[in-house]
């Protein structure tokens, strides 16, 4: 009888494609694993994880929220019944091991499994560990973290350092640059940004980039812009009347984005820099500047400090990010050095690694 293994996380794409990309490994290793996704009710998971051939239970479970303090009251009441909930699917499922790839669902999931004595193996994307993640850590059998210096975080002893896993479907693309700019409907002799907030958009990045559709257009870039759902008929709109534009509120393929891609435009969360770093292109990164202990940042400032990427801060998209998109695409040389350094940066076996471990370790 094959082993029964929980993945816990989600919320966003950052969490959700690893996850998968981790499930997908594990079932490739070992066909008869039995695997069940634990996401929050009302999150993208909900839709991503089945869509992937997957089942998943969902919790009535939110976190902490930073910007309205009144909206945190019924939290934890939310957090009680959230592990009861745990207790319920932990009870039909009888799962041999968790895995907890981050998001509101990973602390209760994994936190049982741990009172139960059941293995528990974290995945760490950033480069700075969130409080949850750290206080999980020290029971956990084991810690796959994307970069080394994570020992400030977590046991050394538990640490595996593996990369981020990225989407099969990236590593494995082999899709010409000109049949992907058609599949936007994009001209294949023009330079081409790829804007990409997030799954879930980003707000200054995607005002810069409206308020500069006539600078784009004036310096004969084409675009292919992702808003996220709360900008895109904003973005739609503002798109009118321009030439060489393509935007919606998500991308589904994004192998065909990166293929097209000639520089890119990003938020600086762990997985977008691990599909860039493997992609192999130009890229300007805007943190979010509320992420949790400003990990975006350190993201950022990593690749930055290795001369792959540039970065712009949040509050000064405004005014810098347009302007410099601009002026990268006109620099060949810079171009070239990024591409350079960013390469050696791609991990494209974190998901075989992390799935290889776990299945060691399950008694």
């Amino acid at each position: 009888m094959g082993k029964k293994i929980i993945i816990a996380g989600g919320g966003t794409g950052g969490h959700i494609f690893p996850a998968i990309a981790i499930a997908n490994a594990l079932k490739n290793q070992d066909p008869s694993v039995e695997i069940l996704f634990i996401g929050a009710k009302g999150k993208m998971e909900m839709e991503k994880v089945p869509q992937s051939g997957y089942q998943i239970k969902g919790l009535d479970i939110a976190g902490f929220n930073r910007s309205s303090l009144i909206k945190n009251i019924s939290l934890p009441f939310k957090l009680i019944r959230s592990f009861f909930q745990v207790r319920s699917i932990f009870k039909n499922f009888m799962p041999d091991a968790a895995i907890g790839v981050g998001g509101y669902s990973s602390f209760p999931v994994l936190r049982y499994a741990q009172q139960k004595r059941i293995p528990t193996f974290l995945h760490e994307a950033n480069s700075f560990a969130g409080k949850t993640n750290q206080m999980l850590g020290r029971k956990a059998t084991r810690v796959f973290v994307a970069t080394g210096g994570m020992d400030k975080f977590f046991p050394v002893n538990k640490i595996k350092v593996t990369g981020n896993p990225v989407r099969a479907s990236i590593v494995q693309a082999a899709i010409k640059r000109d049949d992907a700019l058609r599949f936007f409907g994009l001209d294949p002799e023009r330079k081409t940004v790829l804007s990409i907030g997030g799954s879930l958009g980003a707000k200054s990045i995607n005002e810069a980039v409206e308020a500069g559709l006539s600078e784009f257009e004036k310096n004969d870039l084409q675009l292919i812009w992702q808003t996220g759902k709360p900008f895109a008929q904003r973005g739609k709109e503002a798109a009118k009347g321009h030439r060489g534009i393509w935007v919606d509120e998500f991308i589904t393929r994004m192998e065909n984005a990166y293929a097209a891609a000639d520089l890119i435009i990003s938020r600086a969360g762990a997985m977008a820099i691990a599909e860039i770093c493997v992609v192999n292109k130009p890229v300007i990164l805007v943190p979010y500047p509320h992420a949790a202990e400003d990990h975006q940042t350190v993201n950022a400032r990593n690749l930055v400090g290795n001369n792959a990427a540039l970065m712009i801060t949040d509050k000064d998209a405004a005014q810098k990010l347009v302007p410099t998109v601009i002026a990268l695409a006109k620099d060949q040389e810079m171009q070239k050095k990024l591409i350079e350094n960013i390469k050696p940066l791609g991990l494209m076996d974190a998901d075989d690694v992390v799935a290889k471990e776990v299945l060691s370790l399950i008694v």
